[in-house]
């Protein structure tokens, strides 16, 4: 099969190893930066143009599209869909994964846990707010954040109140969610693929800080889920849509709470973890549905 990787980055960990396992199951890989790609639009006859080249006979895309340019990327992953090519992230789903807002409201709707979420437009009524969510300490999201970026931890309700003031003032747009204490600065990492667990990680933060992401210093290990756990990563993707995913979930008193559902989910942190070929098993997913 020709199969086409949409990535900035041809040196990242995530890219090098689905070139790797593509290769040795005999595809024809090919890294496209999308940034670099020139959609033509015309009736019932939709291409793309990369580096002057029209792209042509291609039978899979691997969308790895960074959240800072979400609006190009999906619009390219669009048009692939609109040439009938068969994507590992479809374009709705990777919309509704990027906004944290949406994904909470899709995800309280299929009745999986999450940390009790705020999300107001109106700043007069704070301590309301802080209330809401149990009081402080509480977690506060910039909507658009990425990899533990925006995202702080207001140890008492003057600083959450001082932290909600300074990001309203900035027009900034946030969450304010409640503090699972018992997590103690660890989460996991499911992956999930065509439906199946196919690795699993618990991340835990680093000493002085909360945030347990890998960017940010913190440290993984292989975990086995528990039948709940499993469960909820699978139904959680299933909502979203997502063939792939990265499931992040907090074990809590009342049970797993899901933070997040990841659309690109790295490679590196769950195969080093896990020493699974992770990336082998996204390609038979792909060779099951073209």
């Amino acid at each position: 099969m020709k199969i086409g990787i949409l990535s900035r980055n041809s040196k990242l960990y995530s890219t090098r190893r689905l070139v790797e396992a593509g290769e040795k199951l005999g595809h024809e890989m090919h890294i496209i930066d999308h940034l670099k790609c020139d959609l033509v639009i015309e009736k019932k006859a939709p291409s793309i143009v990369y580096k002057d080249i029209k792209l042509e006979d291609f039978d899979a895309i691997i969308p790895r599209i960074g959240a800072s340019v979400t609006f190009y990327g999906t619009a390219v992953v669009r048009q692939f869909e609109m040439m009938k090519v068969f994507t590992v992230v479809e374009s709705q789903a990777l919309v509704r994964s990027r906004d944290k807002l949406r994904s909470l409201q899709i995800l309280s709707r299929a009745g999986l846990g999450l940390p009790k979420t705020v999300f107001t437009n109106d700043t007069r009524n704070v301590e309301a707010i802080i209330k809401e969510v149990g009081g402080a300490p509480l977690i506060i999201k910039l909507l658009e954040g990425t990899q533990g970026l925006g995202v702080v931890l207001a140890e008492n309700a003057k600083a959450a109140e001082s932290v909600l003031e300074a990001f309203h003032g900035l027009q900034a747009r946030v969450i304010v969610q409640e503090f699972i204490k018992e997590s103690k600065g660890a989460d996991i990492r499911a992956f999930v693929v065509d439906g199946q667990v196919v690795g699993a990680m618990k991340r835990q933060a680093k000493e002085g800080e909360f945030r347990s992401n890998l960017h940010r210093g913190g440290s993984a290990e292989i975990i086995e889920l528990t039948d709940e756990e499993e469960t909820m990563a699978i139904k959680a993707a299933k909502a979203m849509g997502l063939g792939v995913a990265g499931v992040d979930m907090l074990q809590s008193a009342r049970g797993p709470l899901i933070l997040e559902v990841n659309s690109s989910p790295g490679l590196e942190g769950i195969e080093r973890a896990t020493g699974q070929d992770i990336a082998g098993k996204i390609m038979k997913y792909i060779s099951r549905n073209v």
